[in-house]
């Protein structure tokens, strides 16, 4: 048999076929069959934990690297979860508050993010996370900051100058998104876990925010559906996610 190896799958745009997040039945297989053959198997997401966890236990997927590389989930135990850099953070809120721009934190391992403004809620209508209203909220006494959710459109971004010290990544038009961005801090974490070699390592991914993980230590497969930078930077280029670019893939290597 192949010596064993490490696939790290992206969430979003990777293994499942976008806003619906439906993920192919090709790709449930070639997970499943994976696992049998031998390998790890696990996802690497922006996702926080709670969140990507959930989604792992429908697919029978037990190692996580969540949150852009802040955390680690190894045989289903939180190892990890580190915050974004929460001076910096704070100075962030400062500006955006002075500029009267709505904003959203997530601030505890869960799907709730907390705003004081009403106007964040009006602004951004999308189902990625709960958001609660708290007025009286002190995010300066915060002691963990996972998320800073904006709401800005591309032009207003470019006026908030505390976002050239923070990572960030852009979903949708309304909304940025600060969190971490090196999906590969967490790779290195779990194959240092498992004492194995970077060379075992194949990653999946289809979006900007993957693009520190797609590196020259392993193997980078782009989506046939990623952003053209990602493509560029990858080993090899599969299908799409609907034209079940996952299993072609790991049929194409002989992993399945």
């Amino acid at each position: 048999m192949e010596k064993k190896k490490f696939f790290f799958f992206d969430y979003d745009g990777t293994l499942t076929t976008g806003p619906s997040c439906e993920i192919p039945e090709s790709a449930l297989r070639t997970l499943d069959t994976l696992a049998e053959n031998g390998h790890i198997v696990a996802l690497a997401t922006g996702r926080i934990q709670c969140d990507a966890h959930e989604r792992c236990r429908q697919l029978g997927i037990h190692h996580i690297v969540s949150d852009g590389g802040n955390g680690l989930t190894i045989n289903d135990e939180l190892i990890y979860l580190e915050s974004l850099d929460i001076p910096l953070s704070v100075k962030l809120l400062d500006e955006l508050e002075e500029k009267r721009i709505p904003w959203a934190v997530t601030c505890e391992n869960s799907r709730l993010r907390y705003t004081r403004s009403e106007s964040f809620t009006k602004e951004i209508a999308d189902t990625y996370m709960t958001t609660v209203v708290r007025p009286e909220m002190d995010y300066r006494r915060l002691e963990q900051i996972y998320k800073v959710h904006i709401s800005c459109d591309p032009e207003k971004q470019k006026d908030i100058r505390m976002l050239e010290h923070l990572p960030k990544v852009r979903f949708n038009p309304k909304c940025l998104f600060i969190e971490p961005d090196d999906k590969a801090v967490g790779i290195v974490r779990m194959i240092r876990h498992f004492n194995a070699s970077r060379k075992d390592v194949v990653v999946f991914g289809d979006g900007l925010n993957d693009l520190k993980m797609f590196r020259e230590d392993w193997m980078s497969i782009a989506m046939g559906n990623a952003r053209e930078a990602l493509k560029e930077k990858a080993t090899f280029v599969t299908k799409s996610c609907v034209d079940d670019g996952i299993e072609y893939a790991c049929k194409y290597f002989g992993w399945i």
